[in-house]
């Protein structure tokens, strides 16, 4: 049984205002829960082109060579697991990395090693090797797949890029067939529609999350390179 312990000093306004917060978040876990029950439960996609993208050597601190292709079925480690890949907006028309990107790869870094017990994992970038490495190195990710998109279609056909160049950040799901072809499962944009700006992808990262517990919640803050790691 739940217990909802009084704490001291509380108002009867302020506890019957905390009890309703608590329905009410109770009430948002659930509906979480059957949005991503909906999520499991989608059909299976279409079938996807065997994309090809460059990697550099697993240890950040060799040198940028040498670069070898990888496909995107190469990506899967086992038959019956699925594959994220995540868009890092960095690369042809984005100059210089993303700041909000770089929040959540930060956080991807920090629990790739958890993620990998159930699924592969990689970030994906327009950004040729070189940069991405470099980037990588700033920012001390050593536990990432780090993937340049080179001359393939792949972001622009996921909706994490248009025919400018212009960069959008977006998670992506793939499956693999037993006969080894690749699907698409499912694709999520911050933008999710005309009224939500930046937050269609929140549940990737818990800063937002723990920032909105306080009495500011996220104001008008926005992430930055500059403070560093």
């Amino acid at each position: 049984m739940l217990r909802h312990t009084r704490l001291a000093g509380e108002s009867e306004d302020y506890l019957a205002a905390r009890e309703e917060l608590r329905l009410a978040e109770i009430e948002l876990m659930r509906h979480q829960e059957k949005v991503a029950g909906r999520r499991r439960a989608l059909p299976p996609g279409p079938a996807v082109e065997d994309y090809v993208f460059l990697e550099g050597p697993a240890d950040l601190d060799a040198g940028d060579t040498p670069v070898r292709e990888v496909t995107l079925s190469g990506l899967f480690t086992a038959p019956d697991r699925p594959l994220i890949v995540y868009q890092l907006m960095y690369g042809k028309a984005q100059t210089e990395p993303c700041p909000m990107c770089t929040l959540w790869t930060d956080g991807f870094n920090g629990i790739a090693h958890h993620i990998a017990r159930n699924a592969d994992f990689a970030i994906a970038a327009a950004a040729d090797p070189p940069a991405l490495r470099q980037h990588a190195r700033n920012r001390g990710w050593r536990r990432l797949r780090l993937l340049s998109c080179g001359d393939s279609t792949f972001k622009y056909d996921t909706g994490s890029e248009d025919k400018d160049g212009e960069q959008d950040s977006t998670v992506s799901v793939f499956t693999r067939d037993g006969d080894g072809t690749v699907r698409h499962f499912y694709s999520a944009h911050p933008r999710m529609a005309d009224t939500i700006g930046e937050r269609g992808i929140d549940l990737l990262t818990p800063v937002w999350h723990l920032l909105d517990l306080t009495p500011q919640g996220r104001g008008d803050w926005y992430p930055s390179i500059d403070y560093g790691v």
